[in-house]
């Protein structure tokens, strides 16, 4: 039996699945703040949100008439639920997991390597108005020649290993996040760079299912996209899913820029957390690291669209 199999199927197949890792009554908890929380995003009372029809960012503030994808921002200091959210961010139910991703399982300092990047809310458009994100990896742009791609892969990848930990945990039902297996570790097929940026179907691809409080773990260098069903919110909660990264120490612009093109560094030196004890001491090592990476004003933005 390996010591490590989150990080030998990650490294396998750019994605490792963990059914049930949010405890029973935190996931009570987190369904009703992100129930709140988008109902209030919807009628414009939080203003960092991500609408439709925009994948990347930077992403503009909400506007009337606006239908939104995603509520940016959870772990805001003007953020009134955060501390619901901060206790999943901070959590040993998450963190023990991205240790394990990061090569830090057995290091007894592994806390103070972690660095607080992002987390925010994935959600269903209202209206019935579907989205779809189209293929992509997180921090290499689709237009790259062979040759670049597969230097760019190792060099986000040294020796393997990424310099983050992301994941999407479910509220409720999701089938939305579809990946390439294996897909991380290698440039592009003819079929896939020849494909149209919303192909339906590519050899290979698997939907990703996950029951509430189900997690998955992936490799932002994963071939991906995601499909969003527009729902009537009247009547149903559609997707809610939550979308976090925690990052590895001492990797300077090369991470700094994936996580402050989403304006993080706007706030997160206000952002005191109400966390006591070692978690608490690790949430706040966690932010500082954060603010130590600076505001990212002129960094750039690693896609387009």
């Amino acid at each position: 039996m390996s010591s490590t199999p989150y990080l030998d199927a990650l490294s396998r197949d750019g994605f490792v699945t963990i059914p049930n890792l949010i405890p029973p009554q935190l996931l009570l908890a987190l369904k009703a703040c992100s129930k709140y929380t988008t109902d209030r995003a919807r009628q414009g009372k939080w203003p960092y949100v991500r609408t439709v029809p925009k994948q990347y960012p930077p992403w503009q503030e909400w506007k009337p008439g606006d239908n939104i994808w995603g509520i940016q921002h959870l772990l805001h200091a003007d953020m009134n639920v955060r501390d619901t959210f901060a206790e999943l961010y901070f959590s040993d139910e998450v963190l023990s997991v991205v240790k394990e991703l990061l090569g830090l399982k057995d290091d007894p300092n592994g806390d103070e390597k972690l660095v607080m990047e992002l987390f925010n809310l994935l959600v269903s458009p209202a209206q019935h108005q579907d989205f779809e994100l189209s293929w992509h990896r997180d921090d290499i742009r689709p237009d790259v020649t062979p040759e670049e791609e597969e230097r760019l892969l190792q060099e986000k990848s040294p020796g393997g290993q990424q310099l983050h930990a992301q994941y999407n945990i479910a509220l409720f039902q999701d089938s939305s996040l579809i990946v390439i297996p294996g897909s991380h570790r290698r440039v592009r097929t003819e079929t896939e760079r020849a494909a149209a940026p919303y192909e339906p179907h590519l050899p290979a691809q698997l939907v990703v299912e996950l029951q509430p409080g189900d997690a998955v773990f992936y490799d932002s260098n994963i071939l991906h996209r995601g499909i969003y069903k527009g729902i009537d919110v009247t009547s149903d909660f559609g997707r809610m899913t939550l979308h976090g990264s925690v990052g590895l120490a001492g990797h300077g612009n090369e991470r700094a820029r994936q996580v402050l093109q989403h304006a993080v560094g706007d706030w997160v030196d206000r952002a005191q957390f109400s966390i006591e004890g070692r978690r608490g001491e690790r949430a706040e090592g966690m932010r500082r690291r954060l603010v130590d990476m600076g505001g990212g004003k002129d960094l750039g933005y690693s896609l387009v669209g």
